[in-house]
């Protein structure tokens, strides 16, 4: 597989979770605690609030990170996940108020062979 194939815009994917966990009684703000704590040491990071994301350089990467997901899931509350291409991430707009910001740019990637 050539250098460009394997760093391709449609294979470096990202992960978007979106949570609605309830955080009525003590237990449920713990709950909803660990789970953000979970997401941040696997290296998600907040795009906004109860919407986290994570860059992974392949396919087979964001399915490892799915699966840690799945296992610190919390036992009531809803939790989505999105998996999209670079590509496609590329096409979002952001708007503060009403007028618009470029994404930041990507994190580098990096090849050690």
């Amino acid at each position: 597989m050539r250098h460009q194939e394997r760093i391709s815009a449609y294979r470096v994917m990202w992960i978007l979770v979106f949570l609605d966990l309830p955080t009525e009684t003590k237990k449920d703000r713990k709950n909803y605690a660990r789970f953000r704590k979970d997401l941040l040491q696997d290296g998600f990071t907040m795009m906004q609030f109860s919407v986290y994301l994570r860059h992974c350089p392949s396919g087979e990467n964001a399915a490892v990170h799915i699966r840690r997901v799945e296992k610190s899931l919390p036992k009531k509350g809803q939790v989505s996940v999105l998996q999209i291409t670079d590509r496609q991430y590329g096409d979002i707009l952001n708007f503060w108020g009403k007028s618009s910001e470029p994404l930041p740019p990507p994190p580098q990637q990096l090849e050690l062979f």
